[in-house]
């Protein structure tokens, strides 16, 4: 007499090792993706943190413009001004303008809507620089101004969100949103 396995024997063995194997299996998989996710979460981080410290130390240092300074305003007495093309035409992003600590500059920060990037634009510059990573996409944000008035008792200042991506992978979105006020006391000049 022959002894072998029988075709059921087989069938429930290949059954057992395969759910053996599947269920470590499915959570390696699931893990790697987290992991990925987790890479691309840091990254936006650390390149917007970076894009975020930049910009809050020009704005905190900002000058109000008076008559005596560069026109790069619409008006004596601003700190900071959102350009009218960004006012009347939301296709073109957003952005922000001011004079730089120097006083020598005007100084806009913009979101560039044909490569999704946060953008730097000086008096004297040859072009706009990036801010940050051209691997990462700008989804949506916005400059919002508070105490621009002299008639107020507010300090200026400057909120600034935005959602950020990596590329092509919407489930790394973040958003970020910090308040900036300017250094130097809001006084009438």
């Amino acid at each position: 007499m022959k002894k072998g396995y029988t075709l059921i024997e087989v069938l429930v063995a290949v059954s057992i090792f395969t759910i053996l194997v599947a269920g470590p299996t499915g959570l390696f998989i699931t893990a790697l993706r987290g992991q990925r996710k987790a890479l691309a979460v840091m990254e936006i981080v650390d390149n917007s943190s970076y894009a975020l410290e930049y910009i809050s130390r020009a704005l905190r240092m900002a000058k109000k413009q008076t008559a005596d300074e560069i026109g790069c305003l619409s008006t004596n007495g601003l700190n900071y001004e959102i350009p009218f093309a960004y006012q009347v035409n939301e296709n073109l992003g957003w952005g922000i303008k001011f004079i730089n600590y120097k006083g020598d500059a005007c100084q806009e920060f913009y979101w560039d809507k044909t490569t999704n990037q946060l953008m730097e634009n000086k008096t004297g510059y040859s072009e706009p620089l990036p801010l940050t990573s051209a691997d990462l996409e700008i989804v949506s944000g916005n400059f919002k101004l508070s105490g621009q008035s002299q008639d107020d008792d507010l300090q200026p200042s400057v909120t600034i969100s935005f959602e950020i991506q990596k590329g092509t992978q919407p489930e790394s979105k973040i958003r970020l949103q910090t308040t900036i006020s300017q250094r130097n006391l809001d006084i009438p000049y």
